[in-house]
Formats: structure tokens, sequence, C-alpha cells
């Protein structure tokens, strides 16, 4: 099968003829459709976190395809059903987090493309019990990049508490953020996007922003506590300098919702600011099963509009530096 492979942090992706995965009991073989290049795969396959990926691997974590086999054991799922394969590979079901319902905290969990084969590939091998079945609805290609911008977004709008006729401010408007501004939307929430390139945030008021501010050009902070401030601020651009920005444009009570991963791991955070204005700042990593479930019925229902480019896997490097370089508006998939 053809296959991206990543040989060394320093080196470009590979492109492989490599063997269609053999399956362990629990497993099924998916025939890739379509598979979404997410900002996670670069920071993987460059080795940028401290926890790395063992080498060599295939990256990509937004894989939607068929089912073309079931291993031993498998129940559930069937021949010739179209699944998501999402960052959450697997995780163990027994322990506090997943019983409780917070399965992306568990400690035994196994992330797709990256500390398992991923979906940037013909062909991939998953739990059985971790893929998500994909509606009828929803075409492979807008699948792919709900199945982690979305859900990662949905959850992060979920778990700021978000609640009708509050203002959310989304600071990075791009394949998360042109989600993350629509889910806030589903929430009854008025939008302020936050971005520095005017056709990001033309794509914003498209989707329906209240307001945009460009961040280039004028001062977020001031421009939206002249608005009354923030209720919820979601951050999806990893400078810290906009974590900052994010905080400081909450208004009392406000909540700072933190999604994105800056190298050097570090937010400068005003104690005074936050305690005295009651401010909580959460950490939103993903989202389960069942809320990419819900991801998927939304779109099903029409609420949400993916922006997509496609691109094939040959020019994956090219891809990678598209979006380093900030040129592609919303996400790129591969079409397999």
């Amino acid at each position: 099968m053809r296959a991206s492979l990543v040989t060394g942090f320093d080196r470009p992706i590979e492109i492989r003829d490599l063997p269609i995965p053999e399956l362990q009991p629990g497993q099924v073989l998916v025939r890739v459709e379509a598979s979404g290049l997410c900002h996670t795969d670069i920071h993987a396959a460059h080795g940028d976190w401290p926890i790395k990926p063992t080498l060599p691997f295939t990256p990509g974590h937004e894989g939607v395809g068929v089912i073309e086999r079931v291993g031993a054991a498998v129940t559930g799922r069937a021949v010739g059903e179209r699944v998501a394969v999402p960052w959450l590979g697997y995780a163990c079901g027994t322990c506090d987090y997943c019983l409780s319902g917070r399965e992306t905290l568990c400690e035994s969990q196994l992330n797709t493309g990256y500390s398992v084969n991923g979906c940037h590939a013909e062909y991939v091998a998953a739990y059985a019990s971790h893929v998500v079945p994909v509606p009828p609805e929803v075409n492979s290609f807008d699948a792919a990049p709900l199945t982690c911008a979305g859900v990662t977004t949905y959850k992060a709008v979920k778990v700021s508490g978000l609640r009708p006729t509050e203002r959310a401010a989304i600071f990075g408007i791009g394949g998360l953020g042109h989600l993350a501004q629509q889910y806030a939307q589903i929430f009854g929430a008025d939008t302020i996007a936050v971005d520095v390139t005017d056709d990001k945030l033309h794509l914003a008021r498209e989707l329906g922003a209240t307001h945009v501010v460009n961040a280039k050009t004028s001062d977020p902070v001031a421009a939206i506590r002249d608005l009354g401030g923030a209720d919820v601020a979601v951050v999806l651009a990893a400078d810290p300098r906009v974590l900052q920005q994010a905080h400081a444009s909450l208004r009392r009570g406000g909540r700072l919702v933190l999604v994105s991963l800056p190298q050097d791991n570090v937010m400068p955070l005003p104690v005074f600011e936050t305690v005295l204005g009651g401010i909580s700042v959460i950490g939103s990593i993903v989202g389960t099963r069942a809320d990419l479930a819900e991801v998927f019925r939304l779109h099903a229902a029409g609420r949400t509009t993916v922006k997509y480019e496609t691109r094939d896997l040959e020019g994956i490097n090219q891809a990678v530096e598209e979006i380093l370089s900030g040129q592609i508006p919303a996400r790129l998939v591969f079409a397999m």
C-alpha cells in the first residue's frame, strides 16, 4: 500500500510502498478514502513535543474510510461500514477516567498517528471499539476534518460552559477556528473572530461572526474590551502572546480555554487579574467518541460548514509547508 513514513525528525516525510497492516484481535482494517492533515501531524513529524513518536511511523489521525476486514473478537462493526479513525485510537475502558466519560484522559490510551500508525496511508488498522461510524449524510472529505478539528473545538466550547447571549472570542480562525466559531454560534453566543489575515476574517464573516478583529493591525485586547469583554476565549493559535491577549480580553467571570500547544510550553499567567476577576483557565484535549458522534450529527443536520482543500499524498511535504506558512484558509485533506 502507499503510505507516508516519518524516518527522522529532521528529514522530509517519505512516501513508501508498505505492507497492508496485519490485524490484532479487536481491530478492523479500514481502506482510507480521505485523511486530514492536522498541525499535530507536523509536530509529530518534527518531534516537537517532549514525548516523541517511535520512529519510523505513519502520521495522520483524521482518517475516514470503509472497513474491509474485521479481526478476531470484533463486535459491533462490520465489513462495508464507513468509519472515522480519530486521535483517540484506544482507551482502556476500565479506569476512573474512562468510566466517568473522560476517556481522553485515560493514561493507557493509544493515539493514532503518534503511538500507533496513522491514516496518511491507503489502509490503517484501528481498534473497532474506537472507530466512529460516519452518517451517510456526511461525505468523507467533510468528515475527515471533523474527526479532529471538529471534535476538538466542539469539546472546547462544551467545557467552556458557554451560554446563549454570551460573547465568545475565537483566537485563530483556520482549520480549527472556523469550526470553533460555528459551534459557539450553535450554543447561542455572539462570536468575535480574531486573526492576523483578512482572508480568514472574511471567512469568519461568511460563517456568521458578530465581530472580527485583525490582531495585526489593531490591539485585540482593546477591541474586545470595547465590546464589553469576552465571556469565553478559545485559543487555537500557539503563539504565547496570543494566550496572554486572550486572557486579558476576558470580562470578570470569564473562561479561558487552552487548546493550542506552544512549543516552549510556557504561558505567563497574571495571578492578580485571574483571582480578582474570577477567571477560569481550562485545558481542553480533543473529544470522546460520543462527542464525535454529536459533531457528525450536527453536520448531517446542516448546522456546520467545513472549509478544506484536497491534496495528493505524494505532496505531503509541500502541504506541510503550506500549513506552516499560513497559506491555507482552513483545512487540507489528502484524497486517498
